[in-house]
């Protein structure tokens, strides 16, 4: 196998699939990258068993071949060469030499046919979202996986489809996150759970581009494919729970506030709340006026922000790390903050519209 490359590209390749290598694999062949070269061009493969991520690359194939490389040392070696282009000459299947300009490095290979098979066709139930809506939608959900192995199923992220929309929804116990795509549809009643980390990863590799990402469910697997990248994931088995009995249905108190200001009052109290014993803020909502307070043996933070209120005054207190979280992935220039009373769930929706949907559990302090 003979092939030449450039150096950019194959760093651009290999950044995409190493994300599906386990920290520690138990099967050395799954430590390694796949790298097949025909006359199509250049085929990257990684895989930890149960994620698999395949690229293709361009470039001048002399002689088709496919073999094994380490694939963490493979990546560093590509990242540290000079640049330009870059040939890799395999002999016998036994050892590679990597040459680019005046470095030449060689690494030991291994057999690709103990290499596992990606299927070659996905088949199922098939839904197209746009790159960058399901890139934006992964990373307004992911922060509130469970990270909890005993609850295997909230360490995924829940997927529905139906005729009028597709939404992602996690959840931890603590905060619950949900985005929604609303547009039309092929696929309906699709309900499955996909892997936290399957996701996160995707989010990653996703470029931000119109063009559509497919997805297809079926066997219990999920395949994505988008530009020249193909992601195939096992999903999670089980019933995902029913999010929306935690939903409220009413509340006694509303409040519209501008992102950007409730973001940084909540960062300068979190500053401080950090420094105490149980890492809380306290908001006050009342007449106009929202208070958000921090304290500790250091000192304490106080803030004043003009607000549009309906309803009843309300005081509630949050841990600050589950509240940043959820600002922080409010893409609107103002929200909407609904509450019940100091121990029941706040719930933060966008000014119109149902793009979105945060819900965060208060902490029993009054």
């Amino acid at each position: 196998m003979q092939f030449t490359v450039q150096v950019q590209a194959m760093i651009d390749g290999l950044n995409i699939v190493t994300r599906a290598l386990a920290a520690r694999s138990a099967r050395e062949i799954l430590n390694g990258v796949l790298v097949e070269a025909d006359s199509d061009g250049i085929l990257l493969t990684c895989s930890d068993g149960s994620l698999t991520i395949q690229t293709a690359v361009e470039g001048e194939v002399k002689e088709a071949g496919r073999t094994v490389l380490p694939a963490r040392i493979f990546f560093e070696l590509v990242r540290k060469l000079p640049g330009g282009d870059m040939q890799v000459k395999i002999a016998d299947n036994s050892r590679a030499t990597i040459q680019c300009l005046s470095s030449r490095s060689t690494l030991t290979a291994m057999d690709p046919m103990e290499y596992p098979e990606m299927s070659d066709e996905a088949q199922g139930t098939e839904v197209k979202i746009g790159q960058a809506q399901l890139k934006k939608m992964i990373n307004g959900v992911v922060f509130a996986i469970a990270t909890d192995e005993n609850r295997q199923l909230l360490t995924g992220i829940l997927m529905e489809v139906n005729s009028g929309e597709a939404r992602l929804v996690a959840l931890d116990g603590f905060r619950l996150a949900l985005q929604v795509d609303q547009r039309a549809f092929d696929a309906d009643g699709l309900r499955v759970v996909i892997p936290g980390r399957v996701m996160q990863e995707l989010g990653r590799v996703l470029p931000e581009e119109e063009e559509d990402c497919s997805l297809v469910f079926g066997g219990g697997h999920m395949t994505a494919t988008f530009g020249k990248t193909r992601l195939e994931t096992v999903l999670l088995a089980g019933e995902y729970i029913d999010y929306k009995r935690i939903l409220p249905a009413s509340f006694a108190t509303e409040t519209l506030v501008n992102r950007s200001d409730i973001q940084n009052a909540i960062d300068r109290a979190s500053l401080m709340a950090r420094e105490g014993k149980n890492n809380l803020i306290r908001m006050s909502v009342n007449e106009g006026t929202m208070t958000i307070s921090s304290n500790a043996e250091l000192g304490d933070v106080r803030e004043e922000l003009t607000v549009a209120t309906n309803g009843n005054p309300i005081e509630i207190a949050f841990n600050a790390k589950y509240l940043t979280d959820v600002i922080r992935n409010v893409g609107d220039d103002e929200l909407c903050m609904k509450f019940n009373s100091n121990v029941s769930p706040c719930v933060i929706v966008p000014k119109e519209g149902n793009a979105y949907l945060f819900l965060v559990l208060p902490v029993r302090i009054f």
